[in-house]
């Protein structure tokens, strides 16, 4: 690997969400969605992944082995503790990858080496020599790990890293284990290192912070800024305890502010929200709403004079676009802050045009609406404006309506719609009952509006209660959708009632592609 790419500083990218992010109590995942875990990182252009920890279980190794197998381009790490057998596994595991590693550590500090491993420095530092030495005899590319690195004894710590390197250790790893250090203190630290191990220019130095004081991204990017030139981290930032440094704030971090962290990765940001949502499915953890970049709420704006910022100019209250991290646009939440200029552009958006009295009117309601209710979502909308027409939504009702469904088909359906005040009848079949009932409107209203929704759910228990039906109707010229509800016990009715109800919608809003007709 060449650190210099295009006159910038080139930073790599080792994620190990599917190593470190899988010991997050709950986040396990099967062999199938780590898979695809594997190859959305690989295809999004992470330059290492962490595929497991090859001698925790025969599933852990399978899963390892057959990612190296998939993956086309990132190198592939297994882990190892400092024993031959963790080692000669996590070979074995990344043996067919094209670009294979083993990553093995052990324990520095003085409360690791006397609590937990029960060993003297002397007996750490002679394993740290074996164990890259073992590492190195299966593959050229050796990472080695001062666990707990940030309380390590400067002197100690200088003298493990200069015997990794000499041992054949290509990259060494000072990891903030207990997410214990400040950025200041961790600049020192790997700066410190850098100018004291005598072989430090033979090895790429790597951060990995975690996050129990809320700075594990700081402390990665003081640690590049210092010489660290690989980043250990995970998608969503997840991880032991409180989690590690996020991938997609530290790739974000060092795109958007570019001027102050001159380096590369390479890492296709328009992806991040695509990896960030198939991480939060397949480990069943949910991203926080004010989560940095991929939250919900990231690119959403519900104050009145931050909408109107934006309105005027996106850069007024956003400082990276949304569609730079995959993200489809920002987003106007409406709710009891938002003001008028934001209110008209959401109206607008939904294909509305009104009069300033009935502007007026419909804003008042909206926000004695906010007041009442949490969300307001679209439909809240539609349904409040709505109001403002409904002559218009009037134009078309269902009169009658009679289906013959049964295993003996085809199903049919006659249906009498009232068009303006007149009746037209029609009838038509279909592959199912509720298909024969949406053709024989079409046949009367002839429309290009797709069907992109069609929802049902009982309102109350029992077998006659009452059926809910939600329609959501697009325009495929413009794009604009509307969504209708309707209520019957006959859940074909209510269908019906649902359909008509969007495109008399549809009609209101003046699309020009719904026409209602006599039947022939």
């Amino acid at each position: 690997m060449t650190t210099q790419a295009q006159g910038k500083d080139r930073v790599f990218i080792f994620d190990t969400t599917l190593r470190d992010g899988e010991q997050c109590p709950g986040a396990t995942m099967t062999l199938e969605e780590k898979l695809q875990v594997a190859e959305l990182l690989d295809e999004m252009g992470v330059d290492i992944i962490e595929a497991g920890f090859p001698i925790a279980s025969n599933g852990d190794f399978e899963a390892v082995s057959l990612i190296a197998q998939r993956v086309k381009n990132a190198v592939v790490a297994g882990l190892a503790r400092a024993n031959f057998k963790d080692i000669d596994r996590a070979a074995e595991a990344v043996k067919h990858a094209k670009r294979p590693r083993v990553h093995t550590f052990i324990s520095t500090s003085p409360v690791h080496m006397k609590w937990k491993l029960q060993l003297e420095p002397e007996k750490v530092h002679d394993l740290v020599i074996a164990q890259v030495t073992r590492a190195r005899n299966h593959v050229e590319d050796v990472e080695w790990s001062a666990e707990d690195g940030t309380r390590t004894e400067h002197d100690f710590l200088c003298r493990c890293v200069e015997s990794a390197i000499k041992a054949g250790a290509t990259t060494i790893n000072i990891p903030d284990t207990v997410g214990y250090t400040a950025p200041e203190e961790y600049f020192a630290l790997i700066k410190m290192l850098r100018e004291r191990v005598p072989n430090s220019d033979k090895a790429i130095f790597s951060v990995h912070c975690h996050n129990d004081l809320g700075m594990a991204v700081a402390n990665s990017l003081a640690g590049v800024a210092a010489g660290a030139r690989q980043i250990e981290c995970t998608v969503n930032g997840i991880g032991e305890r409180a989690g590690n440094a996020a991938l997609e704030e530290l790739v974000m971090a060092i795109k958007t502010r570019n001027d102050i962290f001159p380096y590369e990765t390479g890492v296709e940001s328009t992806m991040l929200m695509r990896a960030s949502k198939l991480v939060s499915a397949v480990t069943s953890f949910p991203v926080q709403y004010n989560k940095a970049i991929v939250g919900r709420n990231a690119f959403a704006h519900e104050s009145g004079i931050h909408q109107d910022g934006m309105l005027k100019h996106t850069q007024t209250y956003e400082i990276m676009t949304p569609e730079s991290v995959g993200v489809k646009q920002t987003s106007l939440v409406m709710g009891k802050h938002s003001g008028r200029n934001a209110f008209r552009d959401k109206l607008k958006q939904l294909g509305y045009e009104l009069g300033a009295n009935e502007f007026e009117d419909a804003f008042l309601r909206f926000k004695d609406l906010a007041d009442r209710k949490k969300h307001v979502y679209d439909e809240d909308i539609e349904a409040l404006v709505d109001e403002e027409i409904a002559t218009a939504q009037n134009r078309i009702r269902v009169v009658a309506l009679t289906v013959i469904a049964g295993t003996m088909g085809p199903q049919s359906a006659t249906l009498t719609l009232d068009i303006d005040g007149v009746h037209r009848t029609v009838q038509s079949t279909g592959n199912g009952p509720v298909d024969a009932t949406f053709n024989a409107i079409h046949k009367l209203i002839p429309h290009e509006a797709k069907l992109a929704l069609y929802q049902v759910h009982a309102v109350t228990e029992g077998t006659d209660a009452q059926a809910e039906v939600s329609v959501r109707l697009e325009d495929p010229e413009d794009g604009r959708s509307v969504t209708a509800r309707a209520a019957d016990p006959d859940t074909l009715v209510a269908s019906a009632k649902a359909y008509i109800a969007a495109l008399n919608k549809l009609a209101a809003k003046g699309a020009g592609r719904i026409h209602a007709t006599a039947a022939e």
